[in-house]
């Protein structure tokens, strides 16, 4: 009989973070189909406040997905960090360098010392 609840258990676990993250991809989808105005218009730190949006959003989904999936929900303290705050750190490190780069080319492209030729 324990062995039923604890399937059931696992059962709803599993149901609700699939409900969870089909939210924020929904989420995320209607926000790149109907891109409100405000969030467009906006900039925050060079970039449009919809692209911080989806930024955070997809390193929620990570997040949690490496939290519930590789079953970082069980393990000590130390491995948790260790293994979630790298991933995290990492991406926004990798974010931060393609912002930075790509906004260079940019302005190299806008401010004519090379021609659009792609």
């Amino acid at each position: 009989m324990a062995h039923d609840t604890a399937h059931s258990g696992a059962v709803k676990r599993i149901w609700f973070v699939f409900a969870l993250l089909s939210v924020v991809t929904l989420v995320e989808v209607v926000l790149g189909i109907i891109k409100p105005a405000v969030l467009v218009e906006t900039y925050f730190v060079k970039m449009k406040l919809l692209n911080w949006i989806f930024i955070i959003l997809t390193l929620y989904k990570a997040y949690y997905i490496t939290w519930a999936f590789m079953h970082m929900e069980h393990e000590t303290k130390g491995l948790r960090r260790a293994v979630v705050w790298t991933a995290i750190f990492l991406i926004c490190y990798l974010i931060a360098i393609l912002l930075t780069e790509g906004d260079y080319v940019y302005s190299v492209y806008k401010e004519g010392y090379k021609a659009w030729d792609f």
